[in-house]
């Protein structure tokens, strides 16, 4: 049973919202309802300090300290089938993302910078609908290659849908957790992509947890929902309860449906962290793509310090992130340890 179905199933409890999340999340572990995440959303600027400081001891009560630092490459870039309209590798957009593979030497090159940087997890991501055999077969060479060459990060991947076949297939290679972002509430996925459906991408991760992986699910904050459609999200991540939620922030880019979308206000994507983390109080968030564009520096630590416990580092696949060393030295000046490799395995 789900944090969320827990309370569901009990009387609403009043009052203000962070003095019950104070005692419902913090106190007893149980997330907030998806009324009560949306009451957090509501929330003016004049709480947002109070709601990052509960945010945080959320996290740490519920998480600890600890951060997982991550670095992700794209193996397969462009050219995708498919239309998520938030997405410059679509292939049905006039984007100036054109396709383009890396081969083994340039993987095995970019899992030893990730593991040199301190990351303990590296995630291989392909720009597809769902793994041909040719895709298949080049993961399979290139964790065969990583692992030869001494390196023992964790290694993560995010290809697209899944087949229980090919599901079998990437527990055999040894792959540990599978990213298959939900992107947006069911609501509002419809507005989002209309070559698949949210049903789909549900499938592919009940299989990936049934088979023992690690689930990463999350999405991207910005794409034109709603409050109320945040709230919807929230609660759906929570009932998929994944490992991992990566949260990402619109960048719009260009030849994209989105790419004239204005970036969302910093202080509105602290509130969207800090919800998440209240609804969900035992997951990793991870701060992924868009931070630095919505955020800056000082919004980045501020997330930190409101519920988030893991992060992406370096540059992300279409666009460029801070410099790793960067995450690392503000993670050493906020005194929060990374999370050692022996502590991932």
């Amino acid at each position: 049973m789900t944090a969320t179905a827990e309370h569901t199933k009990d009387s609403p409890i009043t009052g203000d919202i962070l003095t019950v999340a104070r005692e419902q999340v913090l106190d007893r572990g149980v997330g907030l309802s998806e009324d009560q995440v949306l009451q957090v959303l509501r929330l003016g600027d004049d709480r947002l300090d109070d709601l990052l400081a509960l945010a945080h001891d959320v996290r740490m009560k519920w998480c600890g300290p600890e951060v997982e630092v991550e670095g992700i490459v794209s193996v397969k870039t462009g050219g995708c089938p498919e239309d998520c309209h938030f997405c410059s590798q679509s292939g049905r957009f006039p984007t100036p993302v054109r396709s383009a593979w890396l081969d083994i030497p340039g993987l095995v090159k970019a899992a030893r910078e990730t593991a040199d940087s301190g990351a303990t997890e590296f995630c291989i991501v392909a720009a597809v609908r769902g793994p041909d055999a040719r895709l298949l077969a080049q993961v399979r060479d290139g964790i065969k290659a990583i692992r030869e060459s001494g390196n023992d990060i964790q290694i993560a991947c995010s290809l697209g849908m899944l087949t229980q076949e090919q599901v079998d297939e990437l527990v055999a290679m040894g792959v540990h957790r599978y990213n298959h972002n939900l992107e947006t509430a069911k609501s509002h996925f419809p507005q989002v992509v209309t070559t698949h459906s949210w049903e789909e991408r549900w499938d592919t991760l009940r299989m990936v947890r049934e088979a023992g992986m690690e689930v990463c699910s999350g999405g991207i904050i910005g794409m034109g929902e709603t409050d109320e459609q945040r709230a919807e999200f929230a609660v759906q991540l929570a009932d998929l309860d994944p490992h991992e939620v990566p949260m990402n922030f619109l960048i719009p880019q260009p030849g994209t449906p989105y790419e004239k979308y204005e970036p969302i206000e910093g202080k509105d994507a602290l509130r969207v962290v800090a919800a998440f983390r209240l609804g969900l109080p035992r997951t990793m968030l991870r701060f992924a793509g868009g931070r630095e564009l919505t955020l800056g520096d000082l919004g980045a630590e501020k997330g930190m310090l409101g519920g988030v416990n893991a992060i992406i580092v370096g540059n992300y696949l279409t666009n460029l992130g801070r410099p790793a060393q960067q995450d690392i030295d503000m993670l050493a000046d906020l005194k929060m340890p990374i999370k050692a490799l022996s502590d991932s395995l």
